[in-house]
Parts: C-alpha cells; sequence; structure tokens
C-alpha cells in the first residue's frame, strides 16, 4: 500500500510539473524573421527593425482611409491595450504599417490616430516607403495579402493581429478584426516578457 501511495504521489507531481511547464511556452510559436527595414512614423521620425529590438510588439496592416476593416481593427487594438493596462503589463510597442503610404503622410496619419486611445501608448504609425515595397515587405515577412487595386481608393490587405518577440520574430498572428482572442494574447506577451 505504501508503494502505491509513493506511485501516486509521483504521478501527481509529474502532473503537476508537466502542467506549471505548458504555461511558460507558446504553442506552435511561427518564428517567422523579420526583415530589416528603416520607416518613417507619424512625427517623421525614422523606425527601424532594430529600434525595436529588446522589446515584445504587436503589429497589423491597416490606412487611414479604410471605409471597413481599420476603424474596427484599430479599435480592437485598443482594446488589447487597455486589457494589458489592466493587467499591470507594460513596455509593449504597437506598430501599424500603412498599406496605402502615397495617401497617408504623417499629418493624415496623426488624425486618424488622434481618434484611438491607443494614441497614448506606445504606438508607431508607418509609412514612407513604396505601395510595391509594403506589399512585398508583407507578402515576405508577415504572409499577409496587401494590394492595392487600380481603381478606387480602398486597399486589400489582411486583418491579422501579429505579436513580434524581442529578436523580431514573427511568433503568433490573431485575428484582429472579429472574436480577437485578447485574454489569448495577453497571456502570450506575459510569456514572451519573462522569457
Amino acid at each position: 500500500m505504501e508503494r502505491v501511495k509513493k506511485w501516486m504521489l509521483f504521478g501527481l507531481i509529474s502532473l503537476m510539473v508537466v502542467l506549471a511547464a505548458c504555461g511558460n511556452e507558446i504553442e506552435d510559436p511561427l518564428n517567422w524573421e523579420i526583415e530589416s527595414f528603416n520607416y518613417m512614423n507619424q512625427n517623421e521620425e525614422m523606425v527601424s527593425l532594430d529600434d525595436l529590438k529588446g522589446k515584445v510588439w504587436m503589429a497589423d496592416f491597416v490606412f487611414t482611409n479604410c471605409e471597413t476593416v481599420c476603424p474596427p481593427m484599430t479599435y480592437n487594438m485598443t482594446k488589447l491595450n487597455e486589457a494589458l493596462v489592466e493587467e499591470g503589463v507594460e513596455d509593449v510597442q504597437f506598430v501599424s504599417f500603412s498599406v496605402d503610404p502615397t495617401v497617408d503622410t504623417p499629418d493624415k496619419i496623426k488624425e486618424f490616430m488622434a481618434n484611438y486611445d491607443l494614441a497614448q501608448a506606445d504606438w508607431q504609425f508607418l509609412t514612407g516607403y513604396s505601395q510595391e515595397e509594403i506589399e512585398a515587405f508583407a507578402q515576405q515577412n508577415f504572409k499577409a495579402l496587401v494590394r492595392k487595386p487600380a481603381e478606387g481608393t480602398q486597399v486589400d490587405h489582411a486583418t491579422w493581429f501579429y505579436l513580434v518577440d524581442q529578436d523580431g520574430k514573427i511568433i503568433k498572428a490573431y485575428q484582429g478584426f472579429q472574436d480577437v482572442p485578447i485574454e489569448d494574447i495577453v497571456s502570450d506577451i506575459k510569456i514572451l516578457q519573462k522569457s
């Protein structure tokens, strides 16, 4: 009987160790490398991948003239920031890449940003590249579609939020338009910040 108790105790301890370890790693990380970049933000300052090294950051692809998904996406990113603040999670950088750089000047971007509480956070909204460059950058690094049709003012683009680690690797992609898994994102950010 004593032997059975020891084995049960050993089994219970082993199970606890396994469960504790589960919460310390991000499940199925993408580990996509981001190539070096140096783009202009809303304050006409250059922001590079090197500037973001050492920080955990959330990225998305939006544009100021968007009539469909970008306002809800930016609202959802604002809600994510609020959840991080509530949880006491600091030092998270937000990075939006404009998918309409010829229209999205720093002044236009600042005007757009002023509509969201996210503007109070550490938010870089980048522009200052060609349409071809952002389309290639999004596809090659984030596996994300960005395409500006020849006609009209709207740009086709992915609606994901991307979690990027301190080394500039994309770790996870989450739906950013609807059903955003805010709790999961907060949990994953905490795991990254502890690593």
